[in-house]
């Protein structure tokens, strides 16, 4: 009987031993357990968003910080990295020399023209989601809808543009109109987000047009060259015609002065010797003979000179000879 009660102690005594064992060991793992899924890290770019029975409740900052169990659940939402959306291809290796995709992104990236041509155009968003709680619980994924409204604002714009504006001068002018769209329509929707910049990457002709559109670009490059040829010779002979006419011109209005101020000279003079004839005409008449023959003698060859007898002819003949000699 004792060996048998014996027996019958040990093992109960050997279970009770090993039950509390295991309980203690139980109890120890839901605390590690609750206290594993109580606690979370924040990162330094992030900040948590806590939500209990789906509801929000709070927002945690960056380090070590607490939630219920089960009750609560936990969003980290990267506030501070800058994010981007790429259009018309993807990033399959980025590094020092990174790889691009086009597979599948023909729909997002082929568009028509204001000029009903098409253009393939690529380009990034990039943003920064500033409002954790209405990226998160005001729109349904907003990653998603933010895709939609950039594709459908450079559509829009690019549909306002000829395809030459789109390829060249007017790439700056269209990714700041679609940055300005996509903000408005952020702020509208409640995303969350800010829009940091809009990059055009790459814009060409779609490849089965390439080699055509290359011709008329060609083409119209050629005719560019030509005309500033022809800008350039005019810019020569014309100014040159011009200044030379506008020299014929003053010095045409120069005789015509000079000519029409010499006829008002000898009309003054004119009128002034006809007063004086009128007042004294012989003694005019005798001053303008006298003053004429002044001006006209001198100019004659051999002179004459006889009164009104005709004596004294050949002395006067002989004295002019011999001083000719």
């Amino acid at each position: 009987m004792a060996e048998t009660n014996y027996m019958r102690s040990g093992p109960v005594t050997w279970l009770g031993k090993y039950g509390q064992m295991v309980k203690y060991f139980l109890i120890a793992l839901a605390v590690l357990l609750l206290l594993v899924t109580s606690l979370f890290q924040i990162g330094p770019e992030e900040v948590g968003v806590i939500t209990r029975f789906g509801k929000y409740v709070r927002t945690v900052d960056p380090g070590l910080n607490l939630k219920v169990p089960v009750i609560e659940r936990l969003y980290k939402v990267a506030v501070e990295r800058q994010q981007k959306e790429e259009f018309g291809f993807r990033t399959t290796q980025a590094g020092i020399k990174s790889e691009y995709s086009k597979t599948g992104t023909a729909d997002e990236s082929l568009m028509l023209t204001g000029d009903l041509n098409l253009a393939d155009v690529e380009w990034i968003v990039q943003y920064r989601i500033i409002d954790p709680y209405s990226y998160l619980f005001r729109v349904r994924e907003p990653v998603t809808t933010l895709r939609d409204i950039s594709e459908a604002s450079m559509r829009e714009i690019v549909g306002d543009r000829t395809v030459n504006e789109v390829l060249t001068v007017g790439r700056a002018e269209i990714a700041m109109s679609v940055h300005q769209k996509i903000q408005a329509l952020c702020t509208e929707y409640s995303l969350g987000i800010r829009i940091e910049q809009v990059v055009l990457q790459d814009v060409n002709p779609p490849d089965p047009v390439k080699d055509a559109f290359n011709d008329v670009n060609q083409a119209q490059q050629e005719r560019e060259t030509l005309i500033n040829q022809a800008r350039s010779e005019y810019n020569k002979v014309i100014p040159k015609a011009k200044g030379q006419a506008e020299e014929t011109i003053q010095r045409a209005e120069g005789y015509a002065t000079e000519r029409v101020n010499n006829a008002l000279g000898e009309s003054a003079r004119f009128n002034a010797l006809y007063l004086e004839y009128v007042k004294a005409p012989e003694v005019t008449k005798r001053r303008i003979y006298l003053e004429t023959m002044e001006e006209v003698v001198p100019k004659l060859g051999n002179k004459i000179i006889t009164d009104e007898s005709g004596t004294n002819v050949l002395p006067l003949l002989q004295m002019q000879l011999n001083s000719k000699k």
